[in-house]
């Protein structure tokens, strides 16, 4: 079946996790991708570990951090401070649609492969730059990793216990949802190159896109004049919607409207609560949750969890358990989903990845490709830019690339 974007070439010359995991999903698309590593350590992920994988015969794999944002990729290795190397990059950059980096401004211009001279010679390329802060930036010669971008767009201050710690969120999820942006505005760029015939350069900014994900947060300062504050699992405007303790287990309580409301007052054995004045509209509850968040802990304490979450869903008042990672992955939801994806790689054996969630009808993603070895297909890509074997092992035994 063919993918949604079969016959794009893109080439990954990014590393560690927002890049790699946008030029995941045009792979997963059906993008052909190329990923250029370093020779010898390849991508940073591949040592990010433990946990790490476990090849076949049983040695130490890669760290599993790799396997998350590389499949559906073939890997080149370049060394980018020679000649040759520099030489190789700009034929990829002639033969490919799109251009993934994540360089430090001014880095690639200084080996001449910047998107001004790479779009000189192929004006229908699109070049999607990702940094911390962004190319055009006061900050645009600063680092930009996840955890820092976190601190300082405001996401770690709002995450966490009221009267406890700023905390990063759980996944990176600065770099992940720039990826995703990424991809979108990739996606938005071939459109308008459909029309015009010309290419453009995108750049992303971790600080931007996390900044523009606190969405309602940030709207609190800047419609309401509200400073948002850490409130743990509770929400700044929806009551109850939090966790709540029962006999068992805690379980994740989301009453989202009015309706829902009543039907959780009826059901708890309260159904005076909803007639209460005090209780009665979202708004209400929201100035009143120091009040009613104790009633409800209270009665929920009453029954174990797998009761009331029965209970509630036959009463469609929104509620769920609280699951591990092991749990959410080996769940019936999971798998009736496909959501773990299952693959083999001739060294690593059996390889587990989480699926793509784009649940296209017509063109569904793909899973051709195996997370690549350092290098897997450096010989394989060069012969096909017109290199011969005997000018490849050249380059090979000049530390300009390498095989597996």
């Amino acid at each position: 079946m063919p993918g949604a974007l079969d016959g794009l070439k893109v080439l990954d010359l990014s590393r560690v996790l927002a890049g790699p995991y946008a030029a995941q999903m045009l792979g997963d698309l059906g993008a052909e991708v190329i990923k250029v590593e370093r020779p010898g350590k390849g991508d940073d992920t591949r040592a990010w570990g433990p946990p790490w994988g476990t090849n076949a015969d049983g040695t130490q794999g890669d760290a599993s951090y790799y396997s998350a944002c590389n499949r559906n990729k073939r890997s080149l290795t370049l060394n980018l401070h020679s000649p040759q190397g520099v030489a190789i990059a700009k034929q990829l950059m002639a033969w490919a649609d799109v251009v993934i980096e994540n360089y430090k401004t001014g880095d690639l211009a200084r080996y001449g492969l910047d998107y001004q001279a790479a779009s000189a010679e192929n004006p229908r390329l699109i070049w999607c730059s990702i940094t911390g802060f962004g190319h055009q930036s006061p900050n645009a010669a600063r680092a930009g990793y996840d955890f820092m971008i976190q601190a300082e767009s405001g996401l770690m201050d709002i995450t966490g216990e009221a009267d406890g710690r700023p905390l990063r969120a759980g996944v990176a999820v600065s770099d992940l949802t720039t990826g995703m942006m990424a991809s979108t505005a990739i996606l938005a760029a071939l459109n308008h190159r459909h029309a015009s015939g010309l290419g453009q350069h995108i750049d992303m900014a971790l600080f931007d896109v996390t900044l523009g994900w606190l969405a309602n947060q940030a709207s609190s300062w800047l419609v309401g004049g509200v400073e948002p504050v850490r409130m743990g699992n509770q929400h700044p405007s929806i009551v109850p919607y939090q966790d709540f303790p029962t006999a068992t287990r805690p379980i994740a309580l989301a009453v989202g409207n009015d309706s829902q409301f009543r039907a959780f007052a009826r059901l708890v054995g309260h159904p005076e609560w909803a007639d209460d004045s005090d209780f009665q509209t979202s708004a209400a509850r929201a100035r009143t949750r120091a009040t009613l968040v104790p009633m409800v802990e209270a009665v929920l304490k009453t029954r174990p969890a797998e009761e009331w979450l029965a209970l509630l869903s036959e009463a469609g008042v929104p509620a769920g358990p609280i699951a591990s990672v092991r749990e959410a992955l080996e769940s019936p939801q999971a798998r009736a989903r496909g959501l773990v994806v299952n693959q083999r790689h001739a060294r690593r054996g059996a390889v587990k990845t989480v699926a793509q969630p784009l649940a296209l009808s017509a063109t569904p993603p793909a899973y051709t490709l195996s997370p690549p070895d350092i290098g897997e297909h450096s010989r394989e890509i060069l012969r096909s830019l017109g290199h011969a074997d005997a000018a490849i092992d050249a380059l090979i035994a000049a530390g300009v690339t390498s095989e597996p």
